[in-house]
Formats: C-alpha cells, structure tokens, sequence
C-alpha cells in the first residue's frame, strides 16, 4: 500500500506546468478539430426537419426551431429516390462482392506464392493508383459503347472494382502476411492444395481483412459519381450519387430537400459501417508490425 502511494505521489510531482499546458493544449485542439468535423454532420441533420425558413434565416439558429416531416415526403413523393437507393445498393453490393473474390486470389499470390516478377507486379498495381480516373474515362466509354455495356449497373460494377481493386488487394496481402507459414506448410504436408489451404486455413484467418475490403470497395462504389454519370445515361439506372444533382434547380434550389437527401443517402452506408467497425481497424492495420 506504501508503495503505491509512493508511486502515486511521484507520477504527481512529474506533472509539471508544462506537462499540463501542453496536455490541456492537446485536448483543446482535439476538440476544436471534432466540432469542425462533425459540425457539417449535425447542420445536415438539423436541416433536414426544419423548414426553410430557418435554414436561410441569418444568422441560422444553431438549435433546432420547429420540427417537420414535409421535405422526406416531398422527396420521397417528387422525386424517385427509393430507385436511386435501390441502385446504389446493386452497384455497392456487386463491386464489395467481386473486389472480394478477386482480391482474395491476388493478395494470396502477392504473399504465399512464389513467382517472377511477384514484387513487380505488387509495385505496378500500387502504380495504377497515381492514374486518374478521368484520364481514361473516354476510352472506356466507346469500348462499352461498342460492346453495347452501356445503362448496365453490371458494368459500372466492373469499373469500380478495376479501381478499388488494387487498394484491396494490398489490404488482403498485409493480412495473408501475418498468417504463420508454418500452418501453410502443415497443411500441404496434411494433403491440402494451394486453394484448399486458402480456402480452409487462410480465410478463417483473415475476417478482420476481409471486413476491410468489403467497406472499404462498398463505400468507393457507393460514393463514385464520374462514371456512374457517364454510362448511366437512363433514369432507370441512375444510382442515389447522381440522382442528388438533379434535384439543383434554375431558379431556386430546395436546401431542405437537398438536407434530406443527403441524410437519406448517408444512412446505409454508415448503418453498413457500423456493423463492420469492429473488424475494420484490425483489418486495415493488419500487416503493419510484424509479430
């Protein structure tokens, strides 16, 4: 008990001015950099359920003033947003599907697999990543053109997986590179193959990865709008990312409306991250220290 109290009074007497400014300096600009943060957040939300009329009022009141339904219902009933929600869903859920699949393959080739040119290859997908979307965006349009790929949520599922893939399959080989070699070899030894031991040994090993990868291509492709605006000329497969530019008008712009829309369009993807987020950060760090 004496030694403890010893030790108490010691960590005290360590607490020097400085030491406390400089704690107190620290906390104060992590608040400062959350209200900003979060600030945007808490604005949309608030103008979502209030009318306009304290929306463009200034200085805005910062408290929610009267609470109302009527702009989720004028767009909800105006505008097809169900649609736009129910494409952006297809469009997340096909690209996070193949970037799963695909980038199991080729993270368990970067890590476990001996090959030539295997280092190569890894530094080339990195290198895809400094080449900007838009750089061959026109390319792409008449070869889907010709190819009659054009108004398919399929296809606009492909290019966002050739995008994020890469990013993925890094992800992945971080995770395949903490899995002990030792099992590997124990399971070939056992009779597995190379995809029996991916399949039986690795993936069972590697959820928090492959959580990951699942968030991190659904939010690429539900966020993505250069391409979803180019090859989805229809209204019938216009994804929600789209969908929200229309509703800016000529002569006046619903605010309201605007707010509600991105509220409705935010819930999915942050319901999706929060019933992954204990997975993600042991995911997306898995691979950086090395045991």
């Amino acid at each position: 008990m004496a030694t403890l109290e010893t030790d108490t009074s010691a960590t005290l007497r360590k607490q020097t001015p400085r030491r406390i400014l400089g704690s107190i300096g620290l906390y104060l600009t992590v608040a400062v950099v959350s209200l900003v943060t979060i600030f945007p957040v808490y604005w949309m939300m608030i103008s979502a359920f209030q009318p306009s009329k304290y929306i463009m009022h200034f200085p805005p009141p910062l408290l929610p003033q009267e609470l109302t339904f009527y702009q989720f219902a004028e767009l909800f009933g105006e505008r097809p947003v169900a649609l736009w929600l129910r494409n952006s869903f297809l469009i997340a859920t096909m690209t996070m599907l193949l970037c799963m699949a695909l980038s199991v393959l080729g993270a368990y080739a970067l890590s476990s697999l001996r090959w030539t040119g295997r280092n190569l290859f890894g530094l080339f997908l990195l290198i895809t990543q400094m080449l900007p979307e838009i750089l061959i965006l026109i390319p792409l349009f008449v070869i889907y053109r010709r190819l009659n790929m054009l108004n398919s949520l399929l296809s606009l599922a492909l290019i966002d997986a050739a995008f994020i893939l890469p990013i993925c399959i890094w992800i992945l080989k971080g995770v395949f590179d903490n899995v002990p070699p030792e099992v590997l070899d124990a399971s070939v030894v056992d009779g597995c193959t190379e995809l029996g031991a991916l399949w039986r040994i690795v993936l069972p090993l590697s959820a928090p990865g492959l959580a990951a990868v699942a968030v991190v291509a659904f939010f690429f492709a539900w966020n993505e709008y250069l391409y979803a605006g180019i090859m989805l000329s229809s209204g019938q497969y216009m994804p929600a990312s789209v969908g929200l530019s229309t509703l800016k008008a000529i002569a006046q712009t619903p605010v309201e409306q605007y707010m509600a829309a991105g509220l409705v369009f935010s819930v999915l993807p942050v319901a999706f991250y929060l019933s992954m987020q204990r997975y993600i950060v042991s995911g997306l760090t898995a691979g950086a220290v090395k045991g």
